[in-house]
């Protein structure tokens, strides 16, 4: 997917969203609550370091859907950390992990509109099918 015309919209409603520190623990809230099994993934997690971790992964989603080397090496390596022989996040974790984030974001981003849901969806959508892919 190179030179996405998501990317921008993408990276402005992410800076949008991110002025409030609010942002990435109000994703984590939403999505911890879907299920008792997603929230026991996460039950010795130090979340200031993953509420940084996850900023950091969103921009870098960005980049490697244009095709970043360096955003294509580091979601290759986020991608054996997820899989099934380290942290085994199961494909179907993803879709949960998904509306969760673009219902925070369309909270967060006061510009919200139906084409910045889309770039959220295709950004994320083309991570996830990475993500997937090295299960």
């Amino acid at each position: 997917m190179k030179k996405s015309p998501h990317k921008k919209l993408f990276i402005d409603s992410l800076d949008r969203c991110a002025v409030s520190e609010d942002f990435i623990p109000s994703f984590y809230e939403h999505f911890l609550a879907v299920s008792d099994e997603i929230s026991e993934k996460f039950r010795n997690t130090d979340f200031e370091l993953q509420n940084r971790m996850l900023l950091k992964s969103l921009r870098l989603s960005a980049d490697a859907t244009s095709g970043v080397p360096e955003a294509l090496k580091e979601l290759r390596a986020r991608a054996e950390s997820h899989d099934r022989y380290h942290l085994n996040i199961e494909p179907r974790f993803y879709e949960h992990w998904l509306s969760a984030v673009v219902e925070t974001a369309s909270d967060f981003d006061p510009k919200w509109n139906d084409e910045i849901k889309e770039s959220w969806e295709v950004v994320l959508g083309y991570v996830i099918k990475h993500m997937i892919k090295y299960y």
